[in-house]
């Protein structure tokens, strides 16, 4: 255990004192459609490079650049370069800045400036503690502001619903405003009111309320045979003797 830690400890010294070496340049400016790739590559020409920091446009900016037409690539607005040797930093510093970038003539940014300027006695630890601060600062107000509209929203809501009953007790008092001006209006209200009492009191003789006019039924009627009498035999004619006799030839 001792050993490792004891590596650990010489091997955080050196890059300590690799760092102390390190020096960073600030670029104010990127020109469009320029990637950290491209900037690595351009510099690297001039000294080897540790790290490449570009803050991304701002979204409004973005925005505005696409409705007006204007290429929709990832732009960025500024830039940090961390050479391994300040000395090399330095010297690119000030030897680059105000000067032409060239590179290819077809590239967008061929006829563009640099602007570079070498930050004495900056680290790039600082560089991402500001970017953290930023990065905090920015969440913070976008909370605030999402906790401001939501209080504007409920604000609003509570208006309209306050504002639908206020509507609705003017609707009522108009109502019974106008129903004492009509004295016809009144008894009828007074009828009905009495009515209503009286079937919620007494519900099964509930008084005739106005219904809808029932459906008229068609009844089909067939022809009936009439019935025989019980006493059919006692009716029926009976034949008398003589003529019986005479029939069937008895004496």
């Amino acid at each position: 255990m001792d050993i490792t830690r004891k590596s650990k400890k010489k091997k955080l010294v050196k890059e300590g004192g690799k760092d102390e070496k390190r020096g960073v340049c600030y670029l104010g400016r990127i020109p469009p459609r320029m990637d950290p790739s491209t900037l690595r590559q351009m510099l690297s020409q001039f000294g080897e490079i540790q790290r490449v920091y570009l803050t991304p446009q701002d979204h409004s900016a973005q925005v505005h650049n696409i409705r007006a037409g204007k290429f929709q690539r990832q732009n960025f607005s500024e830039g940090w370069v961390e050479f391994s040797d300040k000395r090399v930093a330095k010297r690119v510093a000030n030897m680059l800045n105000g000067e032409q970038i060239g590179g290819r003539k077809r590239s967008s940014f061929y006829y563009d400036l640099w602007n570079i300027k070498y930050l004495s006695k900056f680290k790039w630890d600082d560089l991402t503690e500001e970017i953290a601060y930023k990065k905090a600062t920015r969440e913070q107000k976008l909370a605030l502001e999402i906790s401001a509209a939501k209080r504007e929203r409920d604000f609003y809501l509570s208006k309209v619903d306050k504002s639908r009953a206020l509507s609705c007790i003017e609707e009522r008092l108009k109502k019974k405003q106008k129903v004492e001006e009509d004295p016809g209006l009144k008894q009828k209200a007074k009828e009905d009111s009495g009515l209503k009492q009286k079937a919620e009191e007494d519900p099964e003789n509930k008084p005739d309320l106005p219904v809808s006019q029932p459906k008229r039924e068609v009844i089909r009627r067939f022809r009936q045979k009439t019935p025989v009498a019980d006493n059919a035999a006692e009716i029926r004619p009976q034949l008398s003797k003589d003529i019986l006799a005479g029939v069937f030839g008895g004496s």
